[in-house]
């Protein structure tokens, strides 16, 4: 008998993996508390925007037409518990407010209330991210709740989506991690990613506190490299330097690789920053935070880009706000995603706005989110009319409707043709020759 998958929170990780899930063959069920969440998605929709996932959602959600019917969504934790072979846990870790560490309230709710309601043999898996040492615990936890005792087995296989390509990455992973305690739980997962293992994705087998590891460790890695070359833009600032040539040069380096080497106003969103905030607690909580005081560095410089942002665009202004406007192309933490949270561009467009400066933002899809969160900005239907009689034009999401913007047209709406481009994606030239001036960061004299 094929194996029946449930899926444990429905957001952008858990909607994308039900899909997928459904995509590879199975019967999927996904469970979410929130019963408007769970309308939405029965009606083929998605409470976000990601490429793909609304297609992929339609092909296969009961009751859509010409669907597979293999993906059904509830709010019923004892439907979940009869249906399921295999349990994925997908719910949200934020970050405790006021601290660094990670909120496990949402995981520990999830698996105290499906817990005592597994009375057969299955496996619940942990997707979410989580600080290690969690998964042991939370194997204590189910083992002492369950009705099946040890045949409702836990395992832990991180995720590793990166938004905007969440389908592409669940479907063809560039490798699958599993943390598991039985051959019985590996042998599951084997058949559950056996598409994937097929087309010769990596799988790698390990223990639990090292599948926890692997996504933190992915993360810190990440933000290292980014917070690095902005580092290097702060040095290129000082010295004269063009940190996007420092970056094409270094990155010809097979050792060093030229992915995630773009300077700018640094990275956002809902997983880098408070991931390594995560890390950074945990480390001291297991009494080796030495080992990551560099992380805090990281952070920091990462913060700063934003601060620096600032600063150009309020000396392109005269060194004050008061009175000026200025246009903000961006929203989103990121193009192909209308994710706001922990937003660079965001962050600015509010500091510029607090020091007075009226500022008018335009995202291709972030607008409805960057409403709920700075409900005091304005906000402009195109990027045409965000620019219309701005002072000053902040470019700080990389979306590539903005390199296509015609320079010349856009010359003709603002109030004085001077551009920053905090994201060191748009081509100077065809704005200079429009009679903008033009200013990248890190790039003082390019």
């Amino acid at each position: 008998m094929s194996l029946r998958i449930t899926v444990i929170g429905t957001g952008y990780l858990g909607a994308t993996h039900a899909a997928a899930m459904a995509e590879l063959g199975f019967e999927v069920l996904g469970l979410d508390v929130v019963k408007e969440k769970v309308e939405l998605l029965s009606a083929g929709r998605v409470p976000m925007y990601e490429p793909g996932l609304e297609e992929l959602l339609r092909k296969h959600v009961a009751g859509v037409e010409g669907s597979s019917g293999r993906l059904r969504f509830t709010t019923d934790w004892d439907e979940v518990a009869d249906f399921g072979d295999v349990h994925f846990v997908c719910v949200n870790t934020p970050q405790k407010h006021g601290e660094y560490g990670c909120d496990m309230s949402y995981v520990d709710a999830a698996i105290d209330t499906l817990a005592p309601r597994l009375d057969r043999p299955c496996l619940v898996v942990g997707k979410s991210t989580v600080p290690v040492g969690s998964a042991a615990r939370l194997a204590r936890r189910l083992a002492e709740l369950a009705p099946a005792g040890a045949q409702a087995e836990l395992a832990w296989n991180p995720e590793f989506l990166r938004e905007g390509f969440a389908v592409e990455d669940t479907l063809r992973p560039d490798r699958i991690v599993v943390g598991v305690a039985s051959e019985r739980a590996e042998k599951v997962l084997r058949e559950v990613y056996a598409a994937p293992l097929d087309s010769g994705t990596p799988f790698v087998v390990a223990d639990y506190p090292t599948a926890e590891l692997v996504k933190t460790a992915a993360n810190a890695f990440l933000a290292t490299k980014i917070s690095f070359i902005n580092a290097m833009a702060e040095i290129c600032e000082a010295a004269g330097g063009d940190v996007v040539k420092l970056a094409e040069a270094i990155g010809y380096d097979d050792r060093i690789g030229k992915k995630f080497l773009r300077a700018g106003v640094g990275f956002g969103g809902g997983c880098l920053p408070k991931d390594i905030r995560a890390f950074m607690a945990r480390a001291g909580e297991l009494g080796a935070d030495q080992a990551l005081t560099f992380l805090r560095e990281v952070d920091s410089i990462n913060m700063r880009r934003r601060a620096h942002m600032v600063e150009l665009a309020r000396e392109a202004c005269g060194e004050t706000f008061l009175g000026r406007r200025i246009a903000v192309l961006g929203a989103a933490f990121k193009p192909d995603s209308d994710d706001v949270r922990d937003s660079p561009a965001l962050n600015v467009a509010g500091q510029i706005h607090l020091q007075g400066g009226q500022v008018t933002v335009y995202d291709p899809k972030g607008m409805e989110n960057a409403r709920r969160v700075f409900p005091t900005l304005s906000y402009a239907a195109s990027a045409e009319d965000a620019l219309r009689g701005a002072d000053i034009v902040l470019h700080l999401t990389e979306w590539p409707e903005f390199r296509a913007l015609d320079p010349g047209r856009l010359a003709q709406v603002v109030s004085r043709p001077h551009l920053i481009d905090g994201r060191n994606t748009l081509d100077p030239v065809p704005w200079r020759a429009a009679g903008w001036t033009f200013r990248a960061m890190g790039r003082p004299a390019a």
